[in-house]
Order: structure tokens, then sequence, then C-alpha cells
């Protein structure tokens, strides 16, 4: 009861964060003093159904239905290390942080790891090292990545499944997530982060993109959990992952697809 407690209140603190409201604009929305609101955020108070169901309408939500997130956020806490696949826009940068926050897990960038160790930007290490290196010094990352973490979520470079070893690596020791998106979606997403890379200066960039999307599907498709973030978007596809890794039948073997 006590984990449910602080599952449900980590769950209405995100969801007032998410809709920007702040403990004095809830208390007035649902009715309730800030000093209770407070107390449940931090997981010690003990709410009533009746008091449940205010606060859950004040953010758009049944009393039901805020119970089963908080309880699907604790089921998907036990996964284990998640990783997220995709080429670049897919939106990992952006569900991996929320969707490690949703779960209480800390979040990595694998390409991160591999700045720090090599002490240059990723350009940098491409530029003077090649892709070779990189690849060798990302696999070495990722295996002490995984020595040292249980339970974490993890995003990976756009080009990781193209390297078989890392790619059995990451099917052998994580849940792997494939982060889905269009083209076009890809292709925004990219150059609204100022990020091209590998396209700079190559003026069929979009339609290489394309083509690199359409290659690299049947590896990403080796994921055990497909979410489109082009339909669900942010939110939703944050949402659907923490739903469908709280399932028992993602400790199986077969991809179940979105």
């Amino acid at each position: 009861m006590i984990d449910l407690l602080r599952l449900l209140g980590q769950r209405v603190r995100e969801l007032r964060l998410e809709k920007g409201l702040s403990l004095r604009q809830l208390a007035k929305a649902s009715g309730l003093s800030e000093r209770f609101l407070s107390d449940l955020e931090a997981g010690r108070g003990n709410i009533s159904v009746a008091r449940l169901a205010d606060v859950a309408a004040a953010l758009g939500r049944t009393a039901a239905g805020l119970l089963r997130e908080a309880e699907a956020s604790g089921e998907a806490q036990r996964v284990g290390v998640i990783s997220l696949l995709g080429l670049r826009g897919a939106g990992k940068s952006t569900i991996g942080p929320k969707l490690a926050s949703r779960l209480g897990l800390p979040f990595f960038e694998l390409d991160g790891l591999v700045e720090s160790r090599a002490e240059l930007s990723l350009a940098e290490l491409f530029s003077i090292h090649g892709e070779d290196y990189y690849r060798r010094l990302e696999r070495e990352e990722l295996e002490r990545f995984l020595a040292s973490h249980d339970r974490a979520v993890l995003s990976t470079g756009g080009g990781i499944v193209a390297h078989a070893e890392s790619l059995r690596v990451l099917e052998e020791r994580t849940v792997m997530v494939w982060l889905r998106a269009d083209a076009d979606d890809h292709w925004s997403r990219v150059v609204g982060q100022g990020d091209i890379r590998p396209m700079a200066d190559r003026p069929a960039a979009k339609a290489e993109l394309r083509r690199l999307l359409v290659d690299r599907e049947p590896l990403y498709a080796k994921a055990r959990l497909q979410v489109d973030t082009t339909r669900l978007g942010i939110a939703g596809a944050v949402d659907e992952l923490v739903e469908r890794l709280a399932q028992p039948a993602v400790s199986g073997t077969s991809a179940a697809q979105q």
C-alpha cells in the first residue's frame, strides 16, 4: 500500500507539472488543501476514494484511470534496462527522460557516454577517428553500462542496429523499444534540432533519410515493443509504453507491435 501511495503521488505530481499547474491551482481546482496535496505527492497522503476522484477530475483523469497509471508505472519499473531505438528524430531524447521519470529510473544516452569516454563531441570523433572507432567505443560503453546498471532507460544511436554485436547485446540484455515515426517527422525533428549529421552538404538528404529508414526497418523491427510517435505524439507514446512495459508479455521473446 505504501508503494502504491508513492506511485500515486508521483503520478499526480507528473500530471500537475505537465498541465503547468501550481499546487495552489490544483488545490483550487480539486477543493483540497495545498498541504494535503503536498503530502499526497510525497507519498504520505492517506487519500479517500472521494478525494482521489476530486484530484483525478482536476487533472483530467478518472480515479480508476489514475490508479491504473500509478500501478502500471510500478509494474514497468521491474523490467530492467529499457533501450530506445530509432533514427534521429524518432523522439528518443524527448521520450526517454519522460519515460524514465514515469518509471522512477535513471536516463542515459549512449552517445553521451561515448563522448565522455573519448573526450570529444560525436562530430569531432567521426571527423578525427572515423566510424569504425566510434562503433568500437559504442560497443565497449554499452557493455560497460550494462555491467553497472540493472534498471535504467538508455537511448541508443540511430545506427547501432546495423552493427551485429551491439544489436545482439541489446537483444539479449535489454528490453528494446523502437520509437517509430514517419520520414517527414524524422526530418522535421532533426532539422528543428539543428542536427543533420551525417546528411550535411547532401542535396538529396531527405531522400537519403527515407532510404535509410527503409533499410533499417527490419533491424528496428527486432525490438520487443514498437510505438508510433507520429500517431501517438510524445505524451501518448510515453503513456503507451508505461502500459505495455507493465504487461507480463514483455518478458517474452516475441516482438509486440504497435
